[in-house]
């Protein structure tokens, strides 16, 4: 029973990982920490606290903002996000 609860976790953590991508700094750390507390215990919690918070800040997703490449005269190609 206990494996099959790490693996039925694990499952929901891969499934809820766009969720984690959309979510802040706070709630990156907390979902990360439970997860990882759940399948490796403390020190999974810390190291999912800090992907969490890595992987979960704001301004992930640029939702309004395109990419613009252009290659100059000497053949050097430039891009930026507008």
């Amino acid at each position: 029973m206990n494996t099959l609860g790490k693996v039925g976790l694990l499952a929901l953590a891969l499934v809820a990982t766009p969720v984690v991508a959309q979510a802040g700094t706070i709630e990156g750390v907390a979902i990360g920490a439970g997860a990882g507390a759940v399948v490796a215990g403390p020190p999974g919690a810390v190291v999912g606290g800090v992907v969490g918070a890595v992987t979960g800040g704001p301004n992930i997703i640029h939702r309004h903002r395109h990419r613009h490449c252009y290659t100059n005269r000497h053949g050097v190609r430039h891009c930026s996000w507008r």
